[in-house]
């Protein structure tokens, strides 16, 4: 029951600082955000990460990407397909090969250098969506392209964490857990997708029409919800984020007559309890450990970040024929970093090879690179034509 007093100071305080945060003009992400910097172990240490805060979180997590997935396009999504592989594979170079060189030239061995590249080449886009879907931008071609791209750039963040832990294991350095056999997770990868077809084009119609055959209060919202979970926890099980199975859950149930009806049930219960959760949580994960002693390291990598996935996925997207103010507005969706760095990260502390003091400087550069970028997506987004965000919302 202590958990409850929890959750009320976090959805008053929240409340306050989305509201202050939009009076501003800030996206109301960014209150959400400093208020768990601000209640948690950085400053005022009232609320701690724990079972339950984590466990309200990943559902925040799994419903802001359903609602996601809800208001894209999937014919949008597969004609900027390619574009979207682009972009990931470049927003994953760059932030290897620069921030890897940076992490070398400030005193990391060779092979700490790599693995603090490869903490920083994964994105997470879950608040990015959220701005999107302020700016009613979600199901523009730059929406799609980001959407697209975290697709793709959490399979490749799956595929270099494993061969991160095969490395570790081939330098004799252990890690927890067991190692992953990369066929394996590939193979189950190409199973969950090949999965998803087929929900989208039979699966999820037949379950939704039949959910409102049932003789039940709001049958059709239970199923979606049924739908999205069960799609986030297969996810998980192939290795891939949550956040993945949840957005493809929302396309599916998209792709049926009760899009609107859901997007009014859904989004209430998310932005009410869970979403908010999610939010804080990121700012939970601050610390200031040993803040001082690295803060060069710190603010470097923090610039690093940003400008690794402005430049690389940017520029994947200008050689894809997008504008340079389209390019832009791709770059900074797909900055923030999120659990497959900390993943990453955590790793990397188990086995010994990330130190106390640079393991809270890589958790605090995400943390910051995850504040940074709504700001300036919301200013990208300002540049862009509005006829084109106004066709969106048509």
């Amino acid at each position: 029951m202590a958990f409850l007093g929890t959750l009320c100071l976090i959805l008053v305080l929240t409340t306050l600082a989305g509201n202050f945060a939009n009076r501003l003009g800030v996206p109301a992400v960014i209150g959400e955000l400093v208020i768990g910097i601000l209640i948690g172990p950085a400053m005022l240490d009232w609320i701690q990460l724990n079972s339950l805060v984590n466990l309200f979180a990943d559902i925040g997590v799994v419903i802001l990407m359903f609602l996601g997935g809800l208001e894209s396009n999937l014919a949008l999504l597969m004609k900027y397909l390619r574009p979207a592989i682009v972009v990931a594979t470049l927003g994953v170079i760059f932030p290897i090969a620069l921030m890897g060189l940076a992490s070398w030239w400030w005193g990391f061995s060779a092979l700490e250098a790599l693995f603090i590249g490869v903490i920083f080449s994964a994105t997470s886009v879950s608040i990015s969506v959220a701005v999107l879907k302020e700016f009613h931008a979600l199901s523009t071609r730059e929406g799609a392209t980001i959407l697209g791209a975290a697709v793709a750039d959490d399979i490749m963040g799956v595929v270099l964490l494993s061969l991160m832990i095969s490395l570790l294991a081939s330098q004799g350095i252990k890690t927890a857990g067991s190692q992953p056999n990369l066929a394996v997770v590939l193979i189950e990868q190409i199973a969950f997708f090949g999965g998803t077809y087929i929900l989208v084009k039979w699966v999820a119609p037949y379950l939704m029409h039949l959910s409102e055959r049932l003789v039940m209060a709001s049958s059709v919202t239970i199923m979606s919800m049924v739908i999205c979970l069960g799609m986030a926890w297969l996810a998980d099980i192939v290795g891939l984020s949550g956040a993945i199975g949840a957005f493809f859950a929302g396309i599916a149930v998209a792709h049926t007559p009760y899009r609107a009806v859901l997007a009014d049930h859904v989004e209430p219960l998310g932005n009410a309890i869970f979403i908010p959760v999610f939010f804080v949580s990121v700012g939970l994960n601050m610390t200031l450990d040993h803040m001082a002693e690295n803060m060069g390291i710190i603010v470097g990598l923090t610039v690093l970040a940003c400008l690794t996935k402005l430049v690389g996925c940017g520029l994947g997207a200008r050689l894809c024929g997008f504008s340079w103010t389209s390019s832009s507005v791709i770059g900074t969706g797909m900055i923030a970093r999120g659990e497959m760095g900390l993943i990453t990260a955590q790793i990397g502390h188990q086995a010994g090879l990330l130190g106390n003091a640079n393991y809270s400087a890589m958790i605090l550069v995400i943390v910051l690179a995850t504040i940074l970028a709504p700001l300036l997506l919301k200013q990208t987004l300002k540049r862009m034509p509005k006829a084109t965000v106004a066709s969106a919302v048509d």
